[in-house]
């Protein structure tokens, strides 16, 4: 059986790119109207938006790294140097995504917490260095399969250039210098323990105590301004103005339970049942697999947008183009209807 013969894998591939390719679009064209309204307002340039620019490039980048991310789950024959770069070049970008999140919602925990010391954080001092904190990590640890951290030189791996039954490459997969690319073949058990556990899952959970804290502290705040607002009216029950306070408080823990739940939980539940599969050596369905991984990394994508779409400085340069270009495509359809009737 020839190499070049992956009718095998084309119904997952087809599947993959059917959910990745729209959400791929949407994520792309998201960042670019963000970064965009950052670019066009003056008022935006400065360091804690260049640090949410960073974070909108490395959303970006993992929009079009999406498709990809879940064809590392397949068998599929490359050579050495593009099986790493398949499996590197990917996990490079999902990790500069996280650790960019993480610095983004520390930059703005600290200015919350503690607003006298936010001018003189060494992020804003160091800002090239900051940059380099949140890019240069994540490629040096997604980088260690290809300097040898690797299972390529283990026992025989099958499942690319099979025939029938039998077990092993083809004689075809070595004429032509290739090899079954696996993600289970370049990255080790221990290597995806201590990402996981070590670095996806401690960021996850600081964004999240982070969040949480912000959340309480704001808590304490309104029932300060709440209780200043009765010593001033000397009244003991709730106005209207408390009362809109309270259900503005209300609607944003809503959404932020509900931004975690939409966009962290399918992550949560894609990394733990892959992990699943890991230690109990079982293959799970392919279908389930490319579903929870298209879904789980599509949805934490989303995160950074729901940031940036909330500030309406960050989208009005977008909103303001959509306008004139509906403005313009009235005018037009006004004028073939006005040459139409006479």
């Amino acid at each position: 059986m020839d190499c070049n013969e992956t009718h095998a894998l084309l119904p997952e591939e087809r599947l993959i790119y059917i959910i990745t390719v729209p959400l791929s679009t949407s994520i792309i064209l998201a960042n670019l109207a963000i970064i965009l309204g950052i670019a066009c307002n003056r008022q935006l340039h400065n360091t804690p938006n260049y640090f949410f620019l960073s974070l909108l490039v490395a959303d970006l980048c993992t929009g079009v790294a999406l498709p990809f991310i879940p064809l590392m789950g397949l068998n599929r024959e490359l050579s050495f140097s593009a099986c790493m770069l398949a499996h590197v070049f990917p996990n490079f970008l999902f990790l500069a995504f996280l650790l960019n999140l993480v610095l983004v919602h520390y930059e703005r925990y600290i200015c919350i917490v503690r607003p006298l010391h936010y001018s003189r954080l060494w992020m804003h001092r160091s800002f090239p260095l900051a940059l380099l904190a949140a890019w240069v990590p994540p490629l040096l640890y997604a980088s260690l399969p290809s300097f040898g951290w690797n299972n390529w030189a283990g026992s025989d791996w099958d499942g690319c250039c099979e025939s029938g039954g039998a077990a092993g490459p083809a004689a075809g997969c070595v004429a032509n210098a290739t090899a079954c690319c696996s993600y289970s073949r370049v990255f080790p058990n221990a290597f995806i323990y201590l990402e996981v556990y070590g670095l996806v899952l401690p960021a996850i959970l600081t964004i999240a105590a982070m969040v949480g804290r912000v959340l309480w502290i704001t808590r304490g705040q309104l029932k300060d301004i709440c209780r200043l607002h009765r010593s001033v009216e000397r009244s003991g029950q709730a106005s209207d103005q408390e009362q809109r306070l309270n259900l503005r408080y209300t609607r944003c823990v809503v959404a932020v339970s509900l931004t975690f739940l939409a966009c962290w939980v399918p992550y949560l539940i894609y990394m733990h049942v892959c992990i699943g599969f890991l230690i109990s050596d079982a293959k799970g369905s392919s279908t389930t697999h490319i579903v929870l991984s298209c879904t789980g990394i599509g949805s934490m994508a989303v995160v950074p947008l729901v940031l940036g779409l909330a500030n309406r400085q960050y989208t009005e340069p977008a909103c303001k183009l959509l306008h004139k270009l509906r403005d313009r495509w009235g005018r037009k359809a006004l004028g073939v209807e006005e040459e139409v009737a006479v």
